[in-house]
């Protein structure tokens, strides 16, 4: 079964879940003793360390020299309201969930594709934010479909959504014209924009989110551009925390209240995101 098969029945499960914890938590419920450990770690310690990789408008240093992004407000927002401090650490996406695990982060928290295998080992909220794969290329490239990169350099992040479009994932096929490129893993979506900026790549895969605020006109990548009508998979993204971590429930819950007080509509306006359709029709149950 390929991953677009899978997706719909993985969200349909989280939703349900959410739904359940989030209804839970309203009428006074508790999380099961299981859980109850790895909230207790992260209320004891005051602080929620939230793994995090240079991804605008997710995460990033802006202008000014201050860091921010929709992730890094909306966490922020979230931290408020369970009484913690947010701890920003910079992770190598390739490892996160080591990271996860080894306790060094307590989430990963910066536009994280909701994957089956993903689902499978980590606890992942309720979709918040919609995505796509696509491709960028220079401005001045004749490139208008994934045809014309058999056999050309393309680059992605190791371990991302983009890498695996290209040499696929368990659950998912690549997609075969991509598979057929010459593919180089790079360790920062931002590095594969440098790539293709110096001509040593033809393309880069990556998320729409980072394109649409990093690439273009007024940007410091305004010699690239996105190919035209070309979005390689739509996705959605999710806060994941450890396996069976009863925080989960309790950001979802957040997470509810923060659309109903407009909180996170205004931050979707502001850096251009469009929220997930479960988490508004959740909002709204």
């Amino acid at each position: 079964m390929k991953k677009r098969q899978l997706l719909p029945l993985l969200l349909a499960a989280l939703l349900c879940l959410a739904l359940f914890s989030a209804c839970g938590t309203a009428n006074g419920g508790s999380p099961s003793a299981a859980a109850q450990s790895d909230y207790a770690y992260v209320m004891g310690n005051k602080t929620l360390n939230i793994g995090y990789t240079v991804f605008a408008p997710m995460n990033y240093t802006d202008d000014n020299g201050n860091f921010t992004g929709f992730d890094t407000e909306f966490a922020r927002a979230v931290c408020a309201k369970l009484g913690v401090t947010p701890n920003f650490v910079e992770i190598n996406w390739d490892t996160k969930e080591v990271e996860l695990n080894a306790k060094t982060i307590d989430c990963i928290w910066n536009g994280m594709t909701i994957l089956p295998e993903r689902a499978a080992a980590m606890s992942i909220t309720i979709p918040y934010a919609r995505n796509a794969q696509v491709l960028v290329v220079r401005a001045d490239s004749n490139i208008t479909s994934t045809a014309d990169l058999v056999g050309k350099r393309v680059v992605a992040e190791i371990g991302s959504s983009g890498e695996a479009m290209i040499i696929g994932a368990e659950g998912s096929d690549p997609e075969p014209n991509l598979a057929k490129s010459d593919y180089l893993g790079m360790a920062k979506q931002t590095d594969c924009l440098v790539e293709v900026k110096a001509g040593t790549a033809d393309a880069a895969v990556l998320d729409m989110t980072l394109a649409n605020a990093m690439v273009g006109p007024g940007t410091n990548f305004s010699d690239l551009k996105m190919v035209a009508n070309l979005y390689l998979d739509d996705q959605l993204y999710g806060i994941a925390f450890r396996k069976g971590s009863d925080l989960t429930e309790q950001v979802n819950a957040i997470m509810l209240e923060l659309v109903k007080d407009g909180t996170l509509p205004a931050l979707a306006e502001k850096y251009g995101l469009t929220l997930a359709p479960e988490l508004l029709t959740a909002a709204q149950g």
